[in-house]
């Protein structure tokens, strides 16, 4: 099953995003490889700069989709003022389907 993380930053904190950004990409890297991640980006504010974060991941259960959320370096360096965990499903565009 397929779920969104939809990641809001916090305020102010653009530099704990570059800061962590290389064991992120590292952590998502990972995930790419085992068959995990399905699509990830950044969202951003009206001047271009990063504020947030969307990935979609295929774990087995809510619980599981949790345990990959937690795992990201973001969100143990405190990055994320919240992290909304939400089932989902690919409709249109979906290259496996």
């Amino acid at each position: 099953m397929l779920f969104a993380f939809v990641c809001k930053d916090k305020p102010g904190h653009l530099q704990v995003r570059m800061d962590t950004r290389p064991a992120h990409v590292e952590h998502l890297n990972k995930l790419n490889a085992e068959g995990t991640l399905k699509m990830a980006g950044p969202f951003l504010d009206a001047e271009g700069k990063p504020n947030g974060s969307l990935v979609i991941v295929n774990a087995h259960s809510i619980e599981a989709a949790k345990a990959l959320a937690d795992a990201d370096p973001y969100t143990k360096a405190g990055l994320f003022e919240s992290v909304e965990i939400k089932p989902f499903n690919w409709v249109f565009n979906n290259p496996e389907a």
